[in-house]
This record gives structure tokens, sequence and C-alpha cells, in this order.
């Protein structure tokens, strides 16, 4: 059953000159419940746009992106950012987390946000990713590979439908690299949660068994429009 189903999707963006630029035209793409998949693109192909518009970071410019049958491109940003709080967990490449804030409360703020409070789901997070120990550090205080495992630990938060990791171990060594793909891979099985991962590395995405190109999904218009 598609948890994820995309149709004709396209995003523009606008350079200084006014002229517009196609980055993202896809006409189809699904995915299902529970079903792990990997795209392969090179930097500055779209993938990670291609993220964020699912995500409901950004907006379309047209299409469809359609979330356990509810359309995320019909939604105002404030009920597309509460969609995302309550259903994806993003896992980015340079970590994102909060420096004013400790691991636990990483962790935590997204039940927060989402309306909830269960510390007791971030502690059990902290102890499934190793890192109960460094629960009172500061995102400073730990390691790139520790950081990372503090954002897989906080993208499971919500318990979500869909995990989206846009290039979660190129900011690691090739160890942490390795780690790091095993405990994402094996935190969304437990949860039950779809994974959605992007990446340029082959030894990545090595690991998985579908993987797709993504410039054979996208396809954007090459010619610019002078608004």
């Amino acid at each position: 059953m598609a948890l994820l189903e995309v149709r004709n999707l396209v995003k523009r963006y606008r350079s200084p000159d006014g002229e517009e630029q196609e980055v993202v035209r896809v006409a189809e793409f699904n995915l299902n419940a529970g079903e792990e998949l990997a795209i392969r693109g090179e930097s500055g192909s779209g993938k990670t746009t291609f993220l964020q518009l699912i995500s409901g970071i950004l907006r379309a410019d047209s299409g469809s992106i359609v979330l356990s049958g509810e359309d995320l491109t019909q939604l105002s940003e404030q009920e597309r950012d509460a969609r995302r709080a309550r259903q994806i967990g993003f896992i980015f490449q340079s970590f994102n987390l909060l420096q004013a804030f400790k691991t636990s409360m990483n962790v935590e703020l997204p039940i927060m946000l989402a309306g909830g409070s269960d510390r007791a789901r971030a502690t059990a997070l902290l102890q499934r990713v190793g890192l109960t120990h460094r629960a009172d550090h500061f995102p400073r205080q730990l390691s790139s590979g520790q950081q990372q495992r503090v954002a897989i630990a906080r993208a499971l938060a919500n318990k979500p439908a869909l995990v989206l990791a846009d290039e979660p171990t190129g900011s690691l060594d090739a160890r942490n690299a390795t780690e790091t793909l095993k405990l994402i891979r094996e935190v969304c099985r437990e949860n039950g949660a779809a994974l959605l991962l992007v990446s340029h590395d082959a030894a990545t995405l090595s690991e998985f068994e579908r993987v797709i190109d993504f410039a054979a999904i996208n396809r954007p218009q090459q010619e610019s429009a002078t608004r």
C-alpha cells in the first residue's frame, strides 16, 4: 500500500537576474509503508530539494504530494509544519541540532512541538542509539558520529510513518558512516517507518536492495523564463 504518492511535482527557483530555473520535475514517485528506498544523485541534482518538498519544508510550484491520503500541497505552511511534526522524521547531513539545548531536549522537543509530552520516549530512543550517558551534554560536546545518532533519535521521536535521510553519512568517517547507516535502518524497521534516503556515496547505496537514479525520475525543463 502506497504511503507516499508524488505526481507531476515541479519546483522552480528564481535567480537574482529574474530568470526561473526548474530544479525538480518528477512525474511519478511512490513509496510503500515500511519500505526502504535509496535515491542516487550527485550534488546539485535537486535531490535535497525533492526531500524538502516531500517533507513540506518547501512548497511546490505545482503537482501533488499525497502522504497517508492527504495532499500536502493543499496545506498552509502552518498545516504542513504540523503534519511534518506528526508523521515525518528528517535526518540532515549537517545534523541540525539545536546548540542551545542539551541532547535530551533535542530529542524531546519534537514531541513537545507536536503537542505531546513523553520524556520516557526520548530517554528510550537515546538508550537505543547508545547515548544515555550523553543526555546532559550539549551538541558541541559530542563527536560528529554522536551528533548524527542524536539526530536519528530525534527523527524517530514522534513515531513517524516516513523517515527522510539527506546524505546522513556525508559528514562522517567511514567507520561512523557504516555504523550510522546500520542504525538508521534498524530503528526505522523497529518503528515500522518507511525510509527514503538520498546519497551520492557508493558504499552507502550498496547497502540497499532498491536504488533508483534521481536523474531517471527528475526531468526538469532546461529552458529559463524571464518574468
